[in-house]
């Protein structure tokens, strides 16, 4: 217990690293990089461009970053009393968090990178925190190697020139040919590259479980849910004006999340 305990609060913290570092190397190494370009007078610039792309992309993962943990799911108690107020307990699809130390409704899993629990208020933010953390990481990661690339005069045309470019670069680096600040961007190269994949495998695999109604909790637990509509399984958890919310890192958009009681 004291593991995971340690785990929630060193996880937010790698996060919220990785994602200041990525901010300060797309700001002081890659953008400036692009202003070198002889098209960047034009209005449309690669790195203006290139600048707001990732704002955009960066603000969405971090607004629901914090809707994440801001939305964190109630705790509906445990279920106690007489039978006359059976009722009135936690439905089948609670569960008791060990890590948070509370009942969550409809509880999905605990994320160790946003230290909460996951759950009816907060799957839908959590689902897009996913999908545009995948999208900065790897389109962090193309603009990186366009950067490598051009400062050692590297081609990645062949498929497998970006998987050679880690032992390769890693024997320059202790024989003088590549800095220390190139060899940091090629290691964040890889590092941006396990995030993107990983998070867009799990936004996948929740995308498909919402599209069900259930939550991995309840597949875990081998727990039958009653068959619906997908599409009014996913308008439960991101409303009607699902779109909006995908475009800006709003708190249940249209949605009836807030609303909704396991049946």
């Amino acid at each position: 217990m004291l593991a995971l305990r340690l785990l929630n609060v060193v996880a937010p913290a790698y996060f919220l690293c990785i994602s200041l570092v990525t901010f300060v190397l797309q700001l002081f190494l890659f953008l400036p990089s692009m202003r070198e370009d002889p098209a960047a007078a034009r209005l449309f610039s690669p790195a203006l461009l290139h600048g707001a792309l990732f704002l955009f992309l960066s603000a969405n993962a971090l607004g629901n970053y914090v809707l994440v943990i801001q939305n964190s799911p109630d705790d509906v108690g445990a279920c106690q009393g007489t039978s006359a107020r059976r009722p009135s307990c936690p439905p089948p699809s609670t569960h008791f968090c060990r890590v948070c130390a509370r009942v969550t409704l409809r509880h999905d899993h605990h994320c160790f990178f946003t230290g909460n629990c996951i759950g009816s208020r907060n799957m839908r933010n959590f689902v897009l925190f996913c999908l545009y953390t995948s999208l900065a990481c790897l389109y962090s990661m193309v603009a990186g190697v366009a950067y490598i690339s051009a400062v050692l005069s590297i081609s990645f045309a062949h498929p497998l020139a970006f998987l050679t470019l880690l032992p390769t670069s890693i024997s320059q680096f202790f024989s003088g040919a590549v800095l220390g600040s190139e060899m940091f961007v090629i290691l964040m190269l890889y590092l941006w590259f396990a995030i993107g994949l990983a998070c867009a495998g799990f936004c996948c695999h929740q995308l498909l479980l919402i599209l069900r109604g259930q939550t991995r909790h309840q597949v875990r637990k081998g727990v039958a849910v009653r068959a619906r509509p997908w599409r009014k399984n996913l308008q439960e958890v991101f409303g009607k004006r699902w779109l909006l919310g995908l475009l800006v890192p709003m708190f249940n958009v249209g949605s009836e999340s807030s609303k909704q009681r396991d049946k």
